[in-house]
């Protein structure tokens, strides 16, 4: 029980980090534009990571080159959010854009999980989770209005 209650608060804390990182972030993409703004942030993970992953003694960054070419280029899906949010956030607000990021991420997981992308367990598509889309959707159009 307790690894679950754990597990929930860190997924919360993820959640806050983009609900805090959005409005920050469109703040600086004013100040210095959506790509200065993303590199940037980039940096600042980057060198965090970097620190991060030398007190704990490198885990296992040897094995990068056995990497797949989607995963080194996963990056650059960072950079595409840090542009939606720059886009998005100066002309909605903080909560649609972030509500929208939300959808998106609902659904994609939805998806991968449907196909098993990326090495996931398969969970199919079911009344429920249509039935859940379904609500989201409803729930996005509401904060959105």
């Amino acid at each position: 029980m307790l690894e679950i209650v754990l597990t929930i608060f860190v997924g919360l804390l993820g959640g806050f980090a983009v609900g805090v990182q959005g409005p920050i972030a469109g703040a600086m993409g004013q100040r210095v534009g959506g790509l200065g703004s993303s590199f940037i942030v980039h940096v600042s993970g980057a060198i965090l990571s970097g620190l991060l992953l030398a007190a704990r003694g490198g885990e296992m960054i040897q094995n990068w080159r056995g990497l797949s070419w989607y995963m080194l280029g996963s990056g650059g899906f960072g950079v595409i959010l840090y542009l939606t949010l720059m886009h998005t956030l100066p002309r909605m607000g903080a909560t649609t854009a972030v509500t929208l990021i939300i959808i998106g991420q609902l659904v994609m997981g939805m998806l991968i999980d449907q196909f098993g992308w990326f090495g996931v367990a398969v969970r199919p598509i079911d009344g429920w989770r249509v039935a859940a889309v379904f609500f989201l959707l409803v729930g996005g159009y509401l904060m959105v209005r």
